[in-house]
């Protein structure tokens, strides 16, 4: 497997993608959206895993407005830094970017999956709103129902417009994302015009599938949650 930090353009400068290439030439891509301590070892290992499953895997820096870099576990004060210059406007410029390194490779827009976790898995239910593109995965995306802040708020409302086909991964016991707000988020999605799923795991907590994080890994949802995954970019890619 071949891997590479490649640098796009977006409107508020270059932005580093990491990019991991699988042994075949692929025809569908996986792009994954960080959680909120930045591209480290644990983003880029999922990416890898896209391409060991064929596709080709790409992991945009979304913190590129605040020097990009990782985030240690924990260090709340440093992802509120970076958090502070994020906004779904600047969110969806990175995805396009994202989406054109993409096409570069001969890809097109229905065979391309998207997948994030924590702040990236609202990104990933922002992008499943207003993009059209083959697949969308949500691990517990924190801040689709309630917002994050004035330029990050509920994305309730774009449900009737969504475009990409959701499936949502959440734990009951995540203490950000109570099983409350998960279910308003169900009934809500019973207006959404395209296909959907939500799935709970009855013992896991945020960030359950970060295995380097062992008070919050959870085995057993996290392998179910990558199967899940990758059966439902195998269901709806083109």
């Amino acid at each position: 497997m071949q891997t590479e930090t490649k640098i796009v353009p977006t409107p508020d400068g270059a932005m580093p993608v990491y990019v991991a290439h699988p042994e075949q030439k692929p025809s569908r891509a996986v792009m994954v959206i960080q959680e909120a301590f930045g591209v480290n070892d644990h983003i880029e290992d999922v990416t890898r895993r896209a391409a060991e499953a064929g596709y080709l895997g790409v992991s945009p820096h979304i913190f590129h407005r605040s020097g990009a870099g990782i985030v240690k576990y924990g260090d709340m004060e440093g992802v509120m830094k970076h958090f502070q210059m994020l906004t779904d406007k600047g969110l969806l410029e990175d995805i396009d970017a994202t989406v054109g390194l993409i096409h570069g490779e001969g890809i097109a827009d229905p065979s391309i999956g998207i997948t994030g976790f924590c702040i990236g898995g609202r990104m990933t239910f922002l992008a499943g709103a207003e993009r059209a593109l083959g697949a969308a995965v949500s691990f517990y995306g924190g801040g689709i129902v309630p917002g994050r802040s004035e330029d990050m708020p509920s994305l309730l409302g774009t449900i009737p417009h969504m475009r990409t086909p959701w499936l949502g991964l959440f734990g009951d016991l995540d203490r950000g994302i109570p099983v409350e707000e998960v279910e308003q988020l169900r009934g809500a999605m019973k207006d959404a015009p395209v296909e959907y799923e939500i799935v709970r795991y009855a013992k896991a907590g945020h960030g359950f599938h970060c295995d380097q994080r062992p008070e919050s890994y959870q085995a057993d949802a996290a392998q179910d949650g990558w199967k899940r995954t990758l059966g439902w970019f195998g269901e709806h890619l083109a």
